[in-house]
């Protein structure tokens, strides 16, 4: 289902880490080795020499999942990361939420080679999801900080933590690599690399491509995904490299069913959209157009602010009034819904060092045409004959170019100083309309098709964001001492511009801070043992768009954000961090506390089901406290066995009750805890890689999260576990190996995401998605 979420912060909570970044690098760069020790065979590499809490994975760990695992998914195993998806992958976007420390993902900065991402919401106004960035086969490194990150990372949003990934370089010698895989559900995914090897002068390039098809778990539909990635990089000089890199992506999906607890009390978790049924999903229609018009507990006749259409399809008083069982209301489950994304995302750069300089400069364009499709039951389509349904869509269409760099060296005995900037222009159109449906006996339109020729549009709009960051960064080392300090700066200006108003706000609002500091320390005690902590500071900047921020709401609410004593301030997090890592023998581990100020919070509230679409107001609503800690451990023992294990606690909570602008309660928020914010989180894995054989259990503990912000409604904690086995045969010089991978191993059953339609003040909500039953997939992999 495609609908408005409630927005931004609020979600979630806010918790920055400490600590100061590394100079924002294209490569990801690899941590100091201890004198002596090796990370061979390292589940997690944990960021030694770091003034921030930070840890990696590498490609080897996310190959060991089952074949198309996003690597959001990959990441959770590491603390205070909290991943849902409802498909087995983690891949499927509209129930796909990563959060960190309580921050929800619009909180989160993501890059990919430092590609800003944008804020991985759904129908991403600023980016596009990881998955679709690049190929899982293709991800070189994943780096994970909790707190507020790198401060060069190329992000506005980063209030609580950033996750950066690397794509693998192209290697150094001629090969095919080819994946194929087979599993539940029919699951086909076939994956293939060429590689050129060095073709002269250290060039080298990579070209892949994956197709990938699966049906949904539950219900009638599919997944679809065509991707290809491309590579190359060329020395030009000692130390100095271009690199360019290419991907395209056309992501085809059909929805699960949102539900409450109630609907999963009624119907069952495997309750969903009934698209094997069009003659029922008039039916239900009709009856619904028959009660009142649709004056139901879900909202009333033009929510969808079409009521002065004329020529929709009339009722059909012979259905009658009564919903057949075990339908209830006529939101108990649509007819389908999907959502469509074809994207383009290219970069080239120049990066190195030479003279005692580093440097790197990258320029990027991404190009983004997406459809999210409902079938709605609420309007119908025009013309004799034609049926009481019609598919609303959600269109998006981004243009972004933008370049990032920066420059830095050694200056004196104990400086490091580094300089960077991004810059990005965001062309983004966002429309509402809505497609007939010609017939009431046959389904003239596919739901994995792009449609086109609407009968009517709602709203659309125009939005150009300009984007400048820079930031200014020292290292200072004195023997075991080492300082960071430093300040990112940005200005951000979101323009909307109306094609059709519909009754939203147009007009111009920016975020403007240039000085957000941060400071950390390093010091190494010696036998392998390090303290690291700091203090960072950080804003977050609005975003334009008519689904999310402050543009998504009328135009005399829009007015109000930006006078008065109403006028709408950006969030900001005030972070504290500190604790200490171990390397010792075969053992490595980090514990870490965390205490988080989060002011000036955002929420906005829709009134009617999420799914109708109506208006928010946005506001500032008071304050959040996060306190934590977290602590990691990796054992290497021995004979080709290794443990990994994390745990994490986190208490987030509202410092006020929630207000309107005349001060009247709207929710008693005041020391509730925040929503989708589990206050345990414990994660472990054994593995086995010997003679060929290579195994995983992994498991995977959540405690109780809520989905209201007076914390009257929450799902319960689960476990989770799955496992991995596999054998690499040795045929002279040839890879071939074949995996077999287990997800939810012993057949949960438990909610995942929550949240997929916002939160309410309180109150059960279709806002629910069931995660995916036990299921295996088998993949052959061969290479030469």
């Amino acid at each position: 289902m495609r609908t408005l979420s409630i927005l931004l912060a609020g979600t979630s909570m806010l918790v920055s880490g400490a600590a100061f970044a590394q100079d924002a690098q294209t490569v990801a760069p690899a941590p100091a080795a201890d004198e002596g020790s090796s990370e061979e065979n390292q589940i997690v590499v944990i960021g030694r020499g770091e003034t921030r809490q930070v840890q990696q994975i590498s490609a080897s760990d996310i190959a060991e999942l089952a074949a198309g695992t996003s690597p959001l998914k990959a990441i959770e195993k590491l603390p205070s990361v909290n991943f849902q998806s409802a498909d087995p992958f983690g891949a499927y976007e509209w129930a796909q939420r990563v959060s960190i420390r309580g921050f929800n993902q619009n909180q989160l900065g993501f890059t990919l080679d430092g590609i800003p991402l944008g804020d991985a919401s759904y129908g991403n106004v600023n980016g596009l999801h990881i998955s679709r960035a690049v190929s899982s086969e293709n991800v070189g490194e994943v780096r994970v900080s909790q707190g507020a990150g790198s401060i060069g990372t190329q992000a506005t949003n980063n209030l609580g933590g950033t996750i950066e990934f690397f794509s693998r370089d192209p290697s150094d010698q001629f090969g095919v690599h080819a994946e194929g895989t087979y599993g539940s559900e029919n699951t086909v995914r076939l994956f293939g690399r060429i590689e050129s090897g060095d073709i002269g002068g250290g060039v080298k390039a990579y070209a892949s491509y994956v197709y990938s098809d699966m049906d949904k778990w539950k219900g009638w539909g599919s997944q679809r995904t065509n991707q290809a990635n491309g590579k190359i990089v060329a020395p030009v000089a000692d130390g100095v490299r271009l690199v360019g890199t290419i991907s395209y992506s056309d992501r085809r999906e059909n929805d699960y069913q949102d539900l409450s607890l109630g609907m999963i009390n009624h119907f069952g978790y495997k309750w969903d959209n009934i698209s094997n049924d069009y003659a029922l999903a008039v039916r239900l229609a009709d009856i619904a157009n028959n009660i009142d018009n649709v004056n139901n507990s879900t909202g009333a006749p033009g929510a969808d602010g079409l009521s002065d259409i004329t020529g929709l399809a009339p009722s059909n008083p012979a259905a009658g009034k009564v919903f057949p069982a075990p339908f209830q209301t006529i939101d108990d489950a649509y007819f389908n819904a999907a959502g469509l994304r074809r994207d383009w995302i290219g970069s080239f750069g120049v990066e190195g060092e030479t003279g005692g300089l580093n440097f790197a400069l990258k320029g990027y364009y991404h190009n983004n045409h997406g459809q999210g499709l409902w079938y709605t039951p609420y309007v119908g389509s025009p013309g004799a004959g034609a049926s009481p349904i019609s598919i609303r869509t959600t269109e998006y269409d981004m243009d972004r170019k933008g370049v990032f760099g920066h420059t830095g060296g050694q200056f004196g005995e104990h400086n490091d100083v580094t300089v960077g900037f991004w810059y990005e222009r965001n062309d983004f159109q966002q429309a509402r309309r809505f497609y007939a449906l010609s017939s009431r006996t046959e389904v003239t339109r596919d739901s994995l098709d792009f449609q086109s020729n609407p009968f009517a549009t709602q709203w659309d709009f125009d939005y150009a964001t300009d984007t400048f960051q820079y930031y200014v960064q020292d290292k200072l080392t004195f023997g075991d001492l080492t300082l960071n300090l430093g300040w990112k700066g940005f200005k951000v200006k979101d323009k909307a511009s109306p094609n059709v108003s519909g009754g939203l706000a147009s007009g111009e609002i920016d975020v403007t801070d240039w000085f957000q500091p941060t400071a950390g320390f390093n010091y190494k005690i010696g036998g392998g043992a390090e303290l690291f902590g700091g203090f960072s500071q950080v804003t977050r900047a609005f975003v334009a768009s008519a689904t999310t921020g402050p543009f998504a709401t009328t135009q005399a609410g829009f007015n109000a954000l930006l006078s008065g004593s109403t006028r709408l301030k950006p969030e900001q997090s005030d972070t504290y961090e500190l604790g200490g890592r171990l390397r010792s023998g075969p053992f490595t581990g980090s514990l870490a506390g965390y205490y988080v100020n989060f002011r000036n919070r955002l929420l906005g509230v829709t009134t009617g089901a999420g799914i109708v679409g109506n208006p928010v107001t946005l506001q500032n609503v008071g304050d959040v406290r996060s306190i934590g800690f977290e602590a990691t451990g990796d054992l290497r023992l021995g004979s080709g066995f290794g443990a990994f294990v994390s745990y994490s606690y986190n208490d987030s909570t509202y410092r006020d009750d929630v207000r309107n602008a005349a001060g009247a309660l709207l929710a008693a928020t005041r020391g509730k805890t925040v929503v989708d914010a589990p206050k345990h989180l414990l994660k472990g894995e054994l593995t086995y890689d010997l003679g060929g054989f290579n195994a995983r259990i992994g498991a995977n503990y959540m405690s109780k999260r809520y989905f209201t912000y007076t914390n009257d409604q929450s799902v319960g904690g689960r476990v989770l576990v799955d496992a991995t086995l596999g054998y690499k045969f040795d045929l002279g010089g040839h890879d071939l190996e074949i995996q077999a991978n287990a997800t939810n191993l012993f057949d949960k059953k438990y909610v995942s995401t929550i949240g997929t339609n916002g939160f309410g003040n309180s109150g059960d909500n279709m806002t629910l998605m069931v995660g995916a039953p036990q299921q295996f997939f088998v993949t052959l992999k061969a290479g030469f």
